[in-house]
């Protein structure tokens, strides 16, 4: 014979428990309003004690809601990406959110696909990544569903999470410049309209103030942009500089990833880094710490990050009226061992 599995426990059973109102257990449970700690702590303890699960779902839906969100990020196979989805999935599930992950895969149409569902209601909110906003569906932005950004792409149609990429470059570029670098490669560099990601341009961008201010003009023969952003890609661009029979005595690679992939090619090439040349990369990842030498790189929160997303997507939802939001979180400069001493240059 089978066991009857004992009912469910409610909101009621836990107040009862608790000592305290229904509503009161519904506070806890939503985080809508402020709980005295000792009381929050009564609750907690009767709800552990029933088995208590909270229906989610069932609250969604009296709000007209699916409980579901969608984050979509152009290249899911990068670490960044793969780092940064991880925050906001347990971000949002601390939330009573469930996440539907999608790769935009640098495809406008694949954006659209994602607004269409969004207003068939099967999520409440997007959070996206553009690389472009010439190809972004963020040109609509009056017809969008509650949406935030992530990154770089430079606009006031919708809220907006980012760091500010133009001056963290710069601070790269500063901090070789410091350590006797004169012949900068940057691998991502891209200006060109009618190809250059958002990343791309304001990342250059920061490059150039602080070579401008160091009274360095611009070469473009040591700037590359490899596609994807990815390790194979970070070889490719030091190939793409061999090839060209650039000097150079730096490289600014505008993830980890590519910087990863410009240490093997250098290494293959009998380049040594430090002593030749100084590399950096950009988002702190976890190989990072661990490449030989450790790498040089730009670091920032991302669990911040993705709590700072979240709040807005959700107070975005909740009133659609509101004028766009924009955060900028800090950065920081970690300083490694691909960067220390002073570069002798590599020579063709």
């Amino acid at each position: 014979m089978t066991a009857v599995p004992p009912p469910r426990a409610t909101m009621k059973d836990v107040a009862a428990l608790a000592g305290v109102s229904p509503k009161t257990v519904s506070n806890v449970v939503t985080g809508t309003t402020t709980v005295s700690e000792e009381t929050r702590s009564k609750v907690e303890a009767a709800m552990a004690q029933l088995d208590f699960v909270p229906n989610l779902s069932a609250r969604g839906l009296r709000k007209g809601r699916s409980g579901i969100i969608a984050v979509a990020l152009p290249d899911l196979a990068t670490a960044f990406s793969a780092e940064l989805m991880h925050r906001i999935v347990d971000a949002a599930h601390e939330r009573g959110l469930a996440v539907q992950i999608e790769e935009t895969a640098i495809d406008p149409d694949r954006e659209r696909e994602l607004v269409s569902r969004a207003r068939a209601h099967l999520v409440d909110g997007l959070i996206l990544n553009p690389i472009r906003l010439e190809d972004s569906v963020l040109r609509y932005a009056d017809r969008l569903p509650p949406l935030v950004v992530l990154g770089e792409v430079e606009q006031n149609r919708a809220d907006h999470v980012r760091i500010d990429s133009r001056r963290a470059a710069a601070e790269v570029a500063r901090h070789v410049l410091a350590r006797g670098a004169r012949r900068i490669a940057v691998i991502g560099a891209d200006d060109d309209p009618n190809s250059a990601t958002a990343t791309s341009r304001l990342r250059l961008e920061g490059v150039h103030d602080a070579l401008r201010e160091a009274g360095i003009p611009r070469d473009t023969a040591l700037e590359v942009n490899p596609m994807p952003w990815s390790m194979t890609g970070g070889a490719l661009g030091v190939e793409t500089l061999f090839r060209r029979g650039a000097a150079f005595d730096a490289i600014i690679a505008f993830t980890d990833s590519l910087a990863l992939g410009a240490l093997h090619a250098l290494h293959d090439h009998g380049v040594r880094v430090p002593h030749d040349v100084i590399v950096t990369g950009f988002d702190d990842v976890e190989f990072s710490r661990y490449t030989s030498p450790a790498l040089t790189t730009v670091a920032f929160d991302r669990r911040a990050f993705a709590d700072a997303a979240l709040a807005l997507l959700e107070s975005r939802m909740d009133d659609r009226t509101a004028p766009p939001r924009g955060l900028t979180l800090s950065h920081q400069l970690l300083e490694r061992a691909s960067t220390e001493g002073s570069p002798v240059g590599y020579r063709p």
